[in-house]
């Protein structure tokens, strides 16, 4: 029988994404080409209606291609790595920089081009391109999720992320992601929706853990925090134990270090004191509570460690804009999420 996990902050936040859907397809593009995607706020009612945030990105299998934010400088993306653009913002793939840098983002194109999907008018496999000899082939995902009101992981990503394969292939597990998703493209079957949207998360989950491992990653935010060994086994402990009665003194002698170390260690990474970050991570569990409608509002108080509902209500609409009653409405009401459509598949 295997042993307990240890403690995975990282989980714990992935989860509270609480992803929506994903729309999901293989491009094989042709040079020259230049492919403006608009802000996903723009284009979300098209691609997954109901989600707060749409987070795309897009894996190099063969070729060479360009991509970044539109008015931004260009990277080049070579087999094997990852574009995410985890915050919605408008950007272009194309052939060369000069393409890349020059293009504009148009929302039309690409609401006609998301319409065609929908309406199964366009194959699993996307064919485009200006038909020369240059080429390339992307594996490309537009997941819908829950960024509100608390996701320490995602803020921490900085609008463009251009992700490497790791040095060491013994850890890399995209190839095989993508040759499933190959098969599964070619020989559909019973349950290819559900194949397909879980495919979808877990090639983003990839992309966020490789994250963790670039060689140039960030050196602050929640990620890097993870990476320190004060702050990540910190994280690790409130996250383990968010409804423990914790305080500032037990989580530093819990840690090892002093209370002032802690602090600005833990400020410095993550953006905020180690209790305020309990609380907001504490709310965030409850607003993921309340989501699912099932449970009563005193009931969710008591889980989150507070002795009356009122003192909860207070502290929940002060984080989250609304009171939890109000939460548990709107997010009744966006329901059922979407998840891939039958139009997407081949």
């Amino acid at each position: 029988m295997a042993g307990a996990m240890a403690p995975d902050p990282l989980s714990d936040v992935l989860r509270t994404l609480r992803l929506t859907g994903a729309v999901f397809f293989l491009w094989d593009v042709s040079w020259p080409f230049a492919t403006p995607v608009p802000a996903g706020r723009a284009i979300a009612p098209v691609v997954l209606p109901g989600a707060q945030q749409i987070v795309s990105y897009h894996i190099v299998t063969q070729g060479v291609c360009w991509g970044g934010l539109v008015g931004g400088s260009p990277v080049r993306l070579t087999a094997g790595d990852i574009l995410l653009i985890p915050h919605g913002d408008a950007y272009v793939i194309a052939s060369s920089a000069q393409l890349c840098a020059e293009a504009k983002a148009e929302v039309e194109p690409a609401l006609v081009f998301f319409r065609q999907m929908a309406a199964g008018a366009l194959p699993f496999v996307v064919a485009e391109g200006g038909g020369g000899d240059g080429s390339a082939h992307l594996v490309c995902g537009f997941l819908g999720c829950d960024v509100r009101p608390f996701n320490p992981a995602l803020a921490a990503l900085p609008p463009l992320v251009l992700l490497h394969p790791p040095a060491d292939s013994s850890q890399e597990r995209l190839p095989s992601l993508i040759e499933y998703t190959l098969t599964e493209a070619q020989q559909p079957r019973a349950g290819s929706l559900c194949v397909f949207l879980r495919l979808a998360e877990l090639m983003f989950v990839e992309a966020v853990r490789r994250c963790l491992t670039e060689e140039t990653a960030a050196q602050s935010g929640w990620l890097a925090g993870l990476r320190d060994p004060v702050v990540g086994r910190a994280l690790r402990l409130l996250h383990h134990r968010p409804t423990a009665v914790w305080t500032l003194e037990r989580l530093a002698d819990e840690v090892g270090v002093s209370r002032s170390r802690l602090v600005e260690s833990f400020t410095r990474f993550v953006g905020s004191p180690p209790m305020l970050y309990l609380t907001q991570w504490r709310l965030q569990m409850a607003a993921r509570r309340l989501a699912d409608g099932s449970v009563k509002v005193g009931a969710v108080a008591r889980e989150m460690g507070y002795e009356s509902e009122a003192a909860f209500s207070r502290a929940f609409k002060r984080f989250a804009g609304v009171s939890p009653a109000q939460w548990r409405k709107e997010a009744t009401d966006a329901r059922p999420a979407r998840s891939t459509s039958p139009e997407t598949l081949p």
